[in-house]
């Protein structure tokens, strides 16, 4: 059963220098339970789809010019502000890639834990106290009941990251979206972050969204892959599925980037070249000029690639130098 159904989002920034093509006709489906990956390069849509989601993008500069988001059958693109809050930190959460600069340093981890409960549930910031240590305690967070009236400066990046999830946890969320959830963190700690949200989000049956540019993680941890490049989205198909055949050549050059998939003294692969301008509006396939995996003089020149479906679950932009 779908829990959110996005159809073709496509958000841009108006600046000075022009429009910025954030996203394109991005569409796709969380079912109930479900986990799925947005992956890519930085720049390359993951996190303005998500913040658009949200209402979370500043507008201006920032416009939504089309699509549809459904979740439970409300747009949440087209809903009033004072709706959306009533939905946002309440039934679909959010943990945010820096902790340090997502939690308010100027207060206690208390009032920032208890604030969500204090909204959403009506609940006094006394009556919400014990609930907020609860939530400390099933993130891992020794000595909670004296932990909680810290400032976030005396946690470690880690300790940080775990209060992100148990606030974003608090309220029950039918949706959890993880932005870079393990940035900064070293590779200990970020199996223990991965792990705390896959068990909390199994306890609590949420489905989820992770948005990363780390394809271990996404090979782990999700259902379903998005890979997005330049605003749009070039490859989707389970996990499994797209790790043993990726069709598209972006997708087939980030797993040829994974230091792992290298011989020992190998030179580490990297995809050539920089991503495209978002300034300027594509009428051929935006990789072409990076595409060393497939076939450079195949790709489209004179209109946009469409995504189509391969197999069944398994879609790819119908570019031939890409799919080469």
């Amino acid at each position: 059963m779908s829990i959110l159904n996005v159809q073709h989002l496509t958000t841009r920034f108006h600046t000075r220098n022009g429009i910025v093509h954030a996203t394109e006709d991005v569409s796709f489906t969380l079912e109930k339970g479900q986990s799925i990956g947005i992956v890519g390069e930085s720049g390359s849509g993951k996190s303005v789809t998500c913040y658009s989601l949200l209402g979370l993008i500043p507008q201006p500069p920032g416009r939504i010019h089309s699509g549809k988001a459904l979740f439970d059958g409300l747009d949440l693109l087209a809903m009033p502000e004072k709706d959306l809050r009533k939905i946002r930190g309440n039934r679909i959460s959010m943990i945010f890639q820096d902790p340090m600069t997502s939690l308010n340093p100027y207060l206690k981890i208390s009032k920032q834990l208890t604030e969500p409960l204090e909204i959403h549930e009506g609940l006094s910031s006394r009556a919400a106290l014990p609930k907020a240590i609860e939530s400390l305690e099933a993130v891992g967070i020794p000595n909670a009941a004296e932990r909680i009236h810290s400032y976030p400066h005396e946690f470690s990046g880690g300790m940080r990251q775990r209060v992100m999830i148990a606030m974003a946890l608090i309220t029950h969320p039918e949706i959890l979206i993880a932005d870079e959830p393990t940035t900064a963190l070293d590779v200990t700690v970020q199996k223990q972050v991965l792990d705390l949200i896959k068990d909390r989000r199994r306890d609590l049956g949420a489905s989820a969204i992770l948005i990363t540019h780390d394809l271990a993680v996404v090979a782990e941890n999700c259902d379903i892959v998005h890979v997005m490049y330049a605003g749009r989205i070039v490859e989707s198909a389970p996990s499994a599925e797209l790790f043993k055949n990726p069709r598209h050549a972006y997708t087939r050059a980030l797993l040829k980037s994974i230091p792992a998939t290298h011989q020992k003294g190998e030179s580490l692969y990297t995809i050539p070249g920089l991503p495209p301008d978002l300034n300027i509006v594509p009428d051929h396939c935006t990789f072409q000029p990076r595409n060393t995996i497939g076939d450079q003089s195949q790709c489209l020149t004179t209109r946009r690639p469409e995504l189509v479906e391969l197999t069944p679950g398994h879609y790819a932009q119908d570019c031939p130098g890409c799919l080469a």
